[in-house]
């Protein structure tokens, strides 16, 4: 067994335009500060990663890293979501997505999806020249305007969508595999792969590829009303990344899964801090560590209640108590008396 690493936290949701989330020396010493190990690294932020330059320089990425480390955290992970959402994008979300690219591509379909397989390509470079195993990022979506089975599916489509998000993804994943590197794919709604069955229909089109993974958010399932537990029992061989943030799911008598389109403070499901949720960490933290995950613990705070200061303090001592150093050794080889086959032979009655 392995003992999980952490705390880490994923820093989307804390850089800013505001002291100390506005640059890399500031947000690591704030994150050190915090309680934390290590810190996951959203790709796309100018404020605190270079990712051109990354992509090209292994003396860059040792610089940054290494300010890191004198700060008191490591680098876990880049962070490719925004990117990876590019990949594959229906046009109903065409307006709602340019945002997540470069002005220069705004308008474009084509050229988006062209400048977001760019950018994963870059990210796979910088993780190796960074020494990372696993890139967490989003599968992106062709068929999720279709998830609900009214107006009936003409027969083929879904098939048809994840024939093509596959082969957008394929040629990623072998450059993933040249480089050492897992795709891990965060299994969140609105994306083509949101559950096991989906992960499972894309793994067949790319013959069960060896770095397609998954990030395991279990906050994600809850809300989904899917056993997360039983989902890591299933899927412990492709579990290459963990978020560990927390939810509550309360259904009502007017509003359940969907939502209702109420604000987030006001849904039946809503993320919470960690330890104001209904998530079994207890149970999770256990099944990791006796399935040798050897990643990172890392907090993605999203909460609609709790200020976001708090909620990533709180979190990093949350992790830290329900992270298990796995023991070295059964408790009751204390009792071992030893034996060899003529031993055995005899406690079994067996002739010799």
């Amino acid at each position: 067994m392995k003992t999980i690493k952490g705390p880490a936290l994923f820093l989307a949701q804390f850089a800013s335009d505001d002291a100390p989330f506005n640059s890399w020396d500031g947000i690591t010493r704030w994150a050190a500060d915090c309680g934390y190990a290590g810190v996951q690294v959203p790709s796309w932020d100018a404020r605190l990663f270079d990712l051109d330059t990354a992509a090209e320089s292994k003396t860059y990425c040792d610089e940054w890293a290494g300010k890191a480390r004198d700060n008191g955290v490591a680098v876990t992970e880049l962070s490719t979501h925004l990117q990876g959402q590019l990949v594959a994008v229906h046009p109903a979300y065409d307006a709602a997505f340019d945002g997540f690219a470069a002005p220069s591509v705004h308008g474009n379909p084509a050229k988006r999806q062209a400048w977001a397989v760019d950018q994963m390509q870059k990210a796979i470079r910088a993780s190796a020249h960074l020494g990372l195993t696993a890139l967490p990022t989003f599968s992106g979506a062709l068929a999720w305007p279709y998830i609900y089975p009214w107006p009936q599916r003409p027969e083929g489509l879904v098939e048809m969508a994840f024939d093509e998000l596959a082969k957008r993804w394929r040629p990623l994943l072998d450059m993933a595999d040249a480089h050492g590197i897992h795709l891990c794919y965060e299994i969140h709604p609105g994306e083509d792969l949101h559950d096991g069955a989906t992960f499972e229909m894309f793994l067949d089109r790319v013959d069960q590829h060896p770095r397609a993974m998954m990030l395991y958010d279990p906050s994600h399932y809850l809300l989904q009303c899917l056993d997360y537990k039983a989902n890591l029992d299933i899927y412990a061989d492709r579990i290459g990344a963990f978020h560990v943030k927390d939810a509550e799911f309360n259904p009502t008598g007017r509003q359940g899964v969907y939502g209702g389109y109420q604000s987030w403070v006001n849904r039946a499901g809503r993320f919470r801090s960690l330890g104001d949720g209904q998530v079994d960490f207890g149970a999770i933290f256990a099944k990791l560590a006796a399935m040798d995950f050897d990643g990172w613990a890392v907090v993605e705070w999203e909460c609609a209640l709790k200020h976001p200061e708090d909620g990533a303090r709180e979190g990093a001592a949350f992790v830290r108590d329900h992270i298990i150093r796995v023991t070295p050794h059964a408790f009751d080889d204390f009792a071992d008396g030893g034996a060899d086959e003529a031993a055995n032979r005899k406690m079994l009655g067996l002739s010799q």
